[in-house]
């Protein structure tokens, strides 16, 4: 069961969200928080694994809420909404360290999609503007990768080409927990915050295409 947490401003679109959470088999609602301040204490009270979250909110906004929620032992996956897609903020909340993020005029097909899709890691960018994220994301520091063994080498490619954890497993022979360990190590020695980010990176030092 997939818990999941929303965070936005709006009851209306937090109870549609909520609608739709709670229609699926393998979600389950975990509660909902009006600013990014709330949020905070929701995911440390709830534990959710995912948590959609508006960009914009009062008190604490999406992109302060994300930082500070990277900064919990294991927090959820983060999966930022907004309006509009060709926004700095996207940009910011990605390099905060959200898994993704969606417009809200998402369809509900879409949005549930992507909930599974960050739970299982993996990242998530709502199409359009893909490429000037990417951009606007990544470090040019290609010399960074020496610095990965030859294990998380071969697991950074396989990230990057947007396997998941348990497809990086099967392919490569090892645990998923051994991945999840593999992914840690080069999020860290890259400097890097979030799938997104590695993502990124791999895409504009020509890493993958």
């Amino acid at each position: 069961m997939i818990r999941v947490a929303v965070a936005d401003d709006q009851p209306l679109f937090c109870s549609g969200l909520q609608m739709l959470i709670e229609s699926q088999r393998d979600l389950a609602f975990a509660g909902a928080a009006s600013d990014g301040r709330e949020a905070l204490d929701l995911v440390r009270a709830e534990r959710p694994d995912v948590i959609l979250m508006d960009i914009r909110m009062p008190v604490m906004d999406g992109i302060a809420a994300t930082t500070e929620l990277r900064r919990l032992p294991d927090p959820p996956r983060i999966v930022v909404l907004t309006t509009f897609d060709r926004d700095e903020a996207v940009a910011a909340a990605l390099r905060a360290g959200a898994d993704g993020f969606l417009l809200k005029d998402a369809t509900p097909d879409f949005i549930l999609a992507a909930v599974r899709t960050v739970h299982e890691g993996h990242a998530v960018i709502a199409p359009k503007s893909t490429s000037e994220l990417f951009r606007s994301l990544a470090r040019r520091r290609p010399e960074a990768i020496d610095a990965l063994s030859v294990r998380e080498k071969e697991v950074f490619l396989l990230a990057a080409r947007g396997l998941s954890n348990t497809d990086i497993g099967r392919t490569a022979f090892i645990a998923e927990a051994t991945v999840k360990s593999h992914i840690r190590s080069i999020l860290a020695k890259l400097g890097l915050v979030s799938r997104v980010q590695l993502v990124a990176f791999a895409y504009e030092n020509g890493l993958v295409r």
